[in-house]
């Protein structure tokens, strides 16, 4: 029920971010979504890619700092208030969301999200009938 998200450590300077895409440019892994969260002096890269194990690796030989976490990604239709209705039903199930980004693929809304409470999460999506996407999912769509 989640997927595999790279969490990079950058710091704020020219050149840091473009040898990351460019270790990913080499190994042909194609970037699906991306945000980056800044600092004074470091910003973290998070990034859903075709292939996050192998990103994980060739990000690892190239010397850059790099985690590897496990997020969830909801399915929504893409219309006006489906992000705010998925969010209403974690926060009746008391569940907070650490951070969030969304993005549109295929022509639907797509909503990469953590969280603490893992297991809260998975059996509100269920009980919420929300659809989730699996890893094999998004790089079928992309």
């Amino acid at each position: 029920m989640t997927i595999h998200q790279l969490s990079i450590f950058i710091e704020n300077r020219s050149g840091t971010l473009v040898k990351v895409l460019n270790v990913l440019k080499e190994a042909k892994i194609q970037i699906i979504a991306s945000t980056i969260a800044d600092t004074a002096e470091y910003g973290i890269y998070r990034l859903i890619c075709s292939e996050p194990l192998r990103a994980y690796e060739e990000l690892k030989k190239a010397s850059v700092a790099v985690a590897l976490s496990d997020v969830f990604a909801i399915e929504l239709d893409n219309q006006p208030g489906c992000a705010a209705d998925a969010i209403d039903a974690f926060s009746k199930a008391n569940i907070s969301i650490t951070y969030m980004y969304s993005f549109l693929l295929a022509g639907k809304g797509i909503l990469i999200f953590r969280t603490d409470d893992t297991d809260g999460a998975r059996e509100a999506i269920i009980l919420n009938n929300l659809k989730f996407i699996s890893e094999k999912d998004l790089t079928a769509i992309a």
